[in-house]
């Protein structure tokens, strides 16, 4: 597959493929949403409200322009075999990894971060990885609805390939009992983010960033909202964390923003992602 900068970047990710450190691709995939679709308009979405931001962010004091991304645009994903689909992302995924580039994508639901770890887990030839998971819900059901495949399931089936106690899980509050029983057995939520670099070293780092973990009084367009959440610059806490860390690959996922009229909930997204691409 031959990867080139598309013209409908996000702003300022227009370097050449070659020679970039980070690359950006979108995800557009929600086949297995369970209550209100549409997170597959959320990567065109997330560029589009990208030029109506700045390219310098005032709180880490850095601007996109000095760095070198590239935006691959979205993988054609057609509607069907889920696992097919599947399939596609992580020998997508795997491609840019395997370049040595850094990967950086936008969903689309949050099953896609199953493939994209994945891909990342085999070209590092490790399952020794560390997930830091933001997010309003647990997902870490074993089965959704009859489904091990899941946007619900996604973190099982993750902890299933790197081990439970390289989960590291942020404003959680939404799932089943078993699901925070298997919390705190486990103890996924009790790292502060002071001492995730203790915790977790020289080792790679994937970085999960479930929308919905804001506040839906601030960020509604999202297809399962949580009340009780974060406020946007909470998510600084993380960022600041994870500047000392071995970030390998990160992605934004669960934007749907036709939930969100007011175009709110889409601006916030993007910003989440200029301040990610900042921190890295």
């Amino acid at each position: 597959m031959k990867f080139e900068p598309v013209s409908n970047c996000f702003i300022s990710c227009d370097k050449p493929f070659d020679t970039a450190e980070n690359i950006i691709m979108g995800v557009p995939y929600d086949g297995t949403c369970s209550f209100r679709p549409g997170s597959r308009f959320a990567p065109d979405a997330i560029r589009s409200a990208s030029y109506g931001i700045e390219t310098y962010s005032p709180m880490l004091d850095a601007d996109l322009e000095n760095m070198k991304n590239c935006d691959i645009g979205d993988l054609e994903l057609s509607f069907g075999n889920k696992k097919n689909i599947l399939s596609v992302i992580e020998s997508a995924a795997l491609e840019v990894f395997n370049s040595g580039k850094r990967l950086i994508s936008f969903g689309g639901e949050h099953l896609v971060t199953l493939p994209l770890f994945h891909a990342l887990s085999v070209s590092l030839k490790t399952k020794d990885i560390c997930v830091i998971h933001l997010d309003a819900h647990a997902d870490l059901r074993d089965d959704y609805m009859g489904e091990r495949l899941s946007h619900a399931t996604v973190i099982r089936r993750i902890s299933e390939i790197t081990g439970m106690a390289n989960i590291f899980q942020y404003g959680i509050r939404s799932g089943t009992k078993e699901e925070f029983d298997l919390i705190k057995k486990e103890g996924t939520m009790i790292t502060p983010f002071a001492d995730l670099a203790d915790a977790i070293g020289g080792r790679p780092v994937y970085l999960t960033i479930d929308l919905d973990v804001l506040d839906p009084s601030g960020f509604p367009g999202t297809g399962t909202p949580e009340p009780g959440g974060w406020q946007f610059i909470e998510i600084y806490s993380i960022l600041r964390a994870i500047k000392n860390l071995n970030v390998k690959a990160a992605d934004v996922v669960e934007l749907s923003p036709h939930y969100d009229h007011s175009g709110v909930s889409t601006v916030t997204a993007s910003k989440v992602v200029r301040e990610l691409l900042l921190s890295l």
